[in-house]
């Protein structure tokens, strides 16, 4: 890369944040954020000037000595660069986006700032309506709307899918009415398998569109738990449909208490990146809890605070946040060992118990059913996780 060499960029886009500028790549959703000097290098190499040219341009504009060579090298590795000295710059296979034929002129409409107040109407009157009947209020029993416990599992299998495919549908509709590509996939959060929509460059679009699209997921759920509350009022008390619609409510309402954990990346927790303008909360806060636990663990050399670097507002927010992560992370992990893979193994056990204790055809069902959907949620989960992680490493 020397002074005569050029560069090709791929389409960039960028927008103003703070003191730096936010620039990425919407095909392969790589974002970063460079200061005002490197913004205006981009420019430059945009314009055709070669590496030497460009360099004496910022000098002159900017009086900094930059080192623009290192930079389109950085943009290399990013997957910036289309062609760089006359050679192709090989990039990873784009990823093609969730439902690609869904066009941004498509779901406009849900950008503008008079949509939430249909589903926050909807919950008012559930609220309304709650206040004047509590008599409706679901109760863990409501979950066991059926004598059947196979329709139990069914429907909750079915309703449950639907509004979690609605809740992530959401997020990826109003993404694409930015101009966000997005894509629904699986994911891990600690001991949890999730679905996730990945939409990021949604970091380039104004504030309000952003909170938009981090929280349509959860307006989605209140708005469904709303209206299954308000419909209960107009069926009969303890028919099948009032009894499935006092399930639904829960259905939609119980996912919404994972959400609430800021310390995994869950919806709020993009929010509350977003409005404390931190540019990685989860990131930065585990590094502090890293260093913080190399001075408990009275290292000889511990790594200096990698918050020292961030500006005063983000480093509170950082110092904070770390906390609420490691106790939250340690609650979760508790959890996990004291209940969850207890609960498991005695399931395992029954069930491979059950097979060779078999009277009946539905005996054997039952236990080849636990047996599969146990493996099945922890395989998915192990090679979930395994693929995320492989892929965090090419990045």
């Amino acid at each position: 890369m020397g002074p005569a060499s050029r560069v090709r960029l791929h389409d960039l886009t960028w927008r103003p944040d703070g003191a730096e500028w936010i620039v990425g790549r919407r095909e392969t959703r790589t974002f970063v954020a460079v200061p005002e000097a490197g913004i205006r290098v981009i420019r430059l190499l945009e314009r055709g000037l070669s590496v030497g040219q460009a360099q004496e341009r910022a000098l002159a504009e900017t009086g900094e000595e930059l080192d623009v060579a290192e930079f389109v090298r950085d943009l290399i590795g990013l997957g910036f660069v289309a062609e760089a000295a006359g050679l192709a710059v090989a990039t990873e296979p784009v990823r093609p986006p969730t439902l690609p034929r869904l066009r941004p002129e498509h779901v406009r409409f849900l950008l503008s700032p008079l949509l939430p107040l249909l589903p926050a109407a909807l919950v008012a009157a559930a609220l309304v309506a709650l206040v004047r009947h509590p008599g409706l209020v679901p109760t863990y029993r409501s979950l066991l709307w059926s004598d059947r416990g196979s329709v139990v599992i069914l429907s909750g299998a079915v309703v449950g899918w639907s509004i979690l495919l609605l809740h992530e549908l959401a997020h990826l509709a109003v993404a694409r009415a930015a101009g966000v590509p997005g894509r629904i996939g699986f994911g891990t959060r600690l001991q949890f398998l999730v679905a996730q929509t990945d939409i990021s460059g949604i970091e380039l679009a104004p504030r309000r569109h952003r909170l938009t699209a981090y929280l349509a997921g959860i307006a989605v759920n209140l708005a469904v738990a709303a209206t299954a509350f308000l419909l209960l009022l107009v069926t009969a008390p303890g028919s099948a449909p009032h009894r499935l619609l006092a399930a639904t409510v829960l259905w939609a309402l119980l996912p919404l208490t994972f959400q609430l954990m800021v310390f995994m990346r869950t919806d709020v927790y993009f929010v509350l990146q977003d409005l404390t303008g931190c540019r990685d909360l989860y990131g930065d806060g585990r590094a502090h809890a890293r260093h913080l636990a190399g001075r408990l663990l009275r290292r000889r050399t511990p790594d200096a605070d990698p918050t020292r670097a961030l500006p005063p507002a983000e480093r509170r927010a950082v110092r904070v946040y770390s906390v609420i992560q490691v106790v939250g992370t340690t609650l979760c992990l508790a959890g996990l060992a004291l209940y969850t893979l207890p609960a498991d193994l005695r399931l395992i056990l029954t069930a491979i118990a059950g097979l060779r204790t078999a009277r009946t055809g539905l005996d054997l069902a039952d236990a080849l059913l636990t047996l599969g959907s146990l493996l099945a949620v922890h395989v998915l989960w192990f090679t979930t996780r395994r693929r995320n992680r492989r892929r965090r490493r090419r990045s």
